[in-house]
């Protein structure tokens, strides 16, 4: 079973206002992390995003197409990064969110999405 895992943006992803030093640690973290799903054959894919003052969004509507420039409100709705699993089921992907480091320096959410 193929999963896509988010992890939802904050505040401090969007902004950039993450201590350089707490940065260093979780990334060295997130690197063992992401070595642990390697060795497991469980990663397949794995990637954090530029904060959405860098992004875009095209609004349909009919035929129209509207350009919305970031950055974009309601910060608990973004995503930060994601990874590509292939997992047994919904459990053992639960149980691998559940070993991984905190990806911000505060309160974080991580979401589970299987592929169709």
């Amino acid at each position: 079973m193929r999963v896509m895992v988010f992890v939802k943006a904050t505040d401090q992803s969007e902004n950039g206002t993450a201590s350089a030093e707490w940065v260093a640690g979780m990334m060295a973290a997130m690197g063992r992390f992401n070595d642990e799903l390697r060795e497991a054959g469980v990663l397949l894919m794995a990637e954090g995003l530029q904060p959405t003052s860098q992004a875009k969004r095209v609004a349909f509507d009919g035929p129209s197409r509207r350009v919305i420039d970031g950055p974009f409100a309601e910060t608990h709705e973004l995503v930060a990064g994601f990874w590509i699993w292939d997992v047994r089921d919904m459990d053992e992907a639960l149980a691998w969110v559940k070993r991984c480091p905190n990806p911000m320096p505060g309160p974080s959410e991580i979401e589970i999405r299987p592929f169709n």
